[in-house]
């Protein structure tokens, strides 16, 4: 499949896999230094619990640096989600809501306009499984309000909801599927949840992003299939994604940077030297400040990481073993959010009691 937007060369480049626009942008600002990105625009705002940030892609100029689709792109950074905080959850819950209803006013939905509901992903694998979860966690009403006379209606939105799994599991595309039944049931919209990649451990389950770009399945872990988005739909496209795994080659470039650097975790480390011959006045060690380590040739760097990585340089991942745990707190937020911005008619506190 053609890269269209840089995503290849922004990887070559850096060494880095990551499906946030906001990591793109540190990226990019952290290695080559401007400030402020050509066609791009971000705007942050911090609330008690979170940090969003929108980031705005307007020109193809823009999407090649940064290897992400021209359009929007909202990050909710809630560390403590990663926290059993009934109260936090439904706080960013309600923050995903908002941000969710402002994407759909962009693409011009009525009250009662239909949404098709996709959770992608493998339900077999914890790491993948977001999207079914979230799925199994939605008020669909389709069904309901087309038996229902008008007047109880009002506040609901007709929503329609699927897991198509993968094409190792069924054979067929998972765009294919979508198309389909978005066609079939005269969808206005659809919204599609994925599991993402993180450059930063920091941000596994605990940051959410939502874009009006579509989504390309198993981009993440770099096995792209048939993208879903305006133009192979028809419709609007709203992905909602949280990362919950890191790509083993991202960690390793990342260490070699901070070991250039002469920086390890953010702080400073003592000098040691290469080997040398023992005993070693410990003066010299204890008393000198790390040394900027020469800078390593990036035709060096890749190949000492393919080195570290064989043979799966590329395609190894990792994911916390606390995952089972993490998968089912973000899930509660991304269908109670799902839940507050598609029925006006539902009662707040109904919506979290239906997940309890």
């Amino acid at each position: 499949m053609k890269d269209s937007y840089g995503e290849r060369e922004f990887f070559e480049k850096y060494n880095i896999r990551t499906d946030l626009a906001l990591e793109s942008h540190e990226v990019i600002v952290e290695k080559e230094g401007p400030p402020e990105l050509p066609g791009v625009k971000v705007d942050t705002e911090k609330t008690e619990y979170a940090t969003i940030s929108r980031v705005t892609v307007e020109s193809d100029l823009g999407a090649q640096m940064m290897g992400k689709a021209p359009g929007h792109y909202s990050t909710i950074e809630a560390p403590i989600l990663r926290e059993h905080n009934r109260e936090v959850q439904e706080d960013i819950a309600q923050l995903l809501a908002k941000e969710l209803e402002w994407f759909m006013e962009q693409s011009g939905l009525g009250p009662e306009d239909g949404v098709l509901v996709v959770g992608l992903g493998n339900w077999n694998a914890t790491p993948d499984a977001l999207g079914p979860r979230v799925v199994e966690n939605l008020m669909v009403t389709r069904h309901l309000l087309e038996m229902s006379p008008p007047e109880l209606r009002k506040g609901l939105r007709p929503i329609a909801a699927i897991s198509p799994g993968v094409l190792g599991l069924t054979g067929i595309e998972t765009g294919e599927i979508i198309m389909g039944v978005s066609e079939r049931i005269g969808a206005k919209a659809v919204i599609c949840i994925d599991a993402l990649a993180s450059r930063s451990v920091e941000r596994l389950c605990s940051t959410i992003q939502i874009s009006d770009t579509g989504i390309n399945p198993g981009a993440g872990v770099g096995n792209r299939r048939l993208p879903i988005n305006l133009e192979t739909l028809g419709v609007p496209v709203i992905a909602i994604g949280i990362p919950t795994v890191v790509h083993a080659v991202t960690i390793v470039s990342d260490a070699l940077d901070l070991l250039e650097k002469g920086r390890i975790g953010n702080e400073e480390t003592d000098y040691i030297p290469k080997r040398t011959e023992f005993p070693v006045d410990p003066d010299f060690l204890l008393g000198r400040r790390q040394m900027p380590v020469e800078p390593i040739r990036e035709q060096d760097k890749r190949q000492l990481i393919g080195e570290v990585l064989e043979p799966y340089m590329g395609t190894m991942i990792v994911t916390p073993k606390e995952i089972d745990s993490l998968i089912d707190e973000v899930t509660d937020v991304v269908a109670g959010a799902l839940n507050i911005a598609f029925h006006e008619g539902v009662d707040y506190d109904e919506v979290f009691q239906y997940l309890s």
